[in-house]
């Protein structure tokens, strides 16, 4: 059997399990409203952010590959992962909720990302300089 069909057919497994899971909630439509707003997020949002920085690169004349790229798909994916708390409106009724300086952390995170990310490159670069001399 192609494995497409049976990557689909598990995909479908996992969609009906999903639904079954969803429907046995009080107020599942609560649910479904935020599953909602995630895909107008990332299509209204996300997606042309992405695709305009890609742009942009590309007209600068940076190519994107590698390195550059997985370093870009961490900080995104960290920054979506941080969005609720760093979005979060003054101060919580509980302060054991969100204890930590979110916005802090996150810079801290972006900035060591930017930093390994220049460090390994320059690395490489050097690297690939002295085999050439070599």
């Amino acid at each position: 059997m192609n494995g497409r069909y049976v990557t689909g057919a598990l995909g479908l497994l996992a969609a009906a399990w999903g639904v079954r899971l969803l429907l046995g909630r009080p107020e599942p439509w609560r649910i479904a409203v935020w599953l909602g707003g995630a895909v107008v997020v990332h299509d209204a949002f996300i997606a042309p952010l992405v695709l305009a920085i890609g742009a942009l690169a590309a007209a600068a004349g940076l190519r994107l590959r590698g390195i550059p790229r997985g370093a870009l798909i961490v900080a995104g994916s960290l920054t979506a992962v941080a969005l609720p708390p760093l979005l979060r409106p003054g101060g919580v009724a509980n302060p054991t909720v969100l204890p930590l300086d979110y916005p802090r952390n996150w810079l801290l995170a972006m900035t060591a990302i930017a930093l390994f990310t220049l460090a390994y490159a320059g690395t490489r670069a050097v690297l690939r300089r002295l085999g050439r001399r070599a």
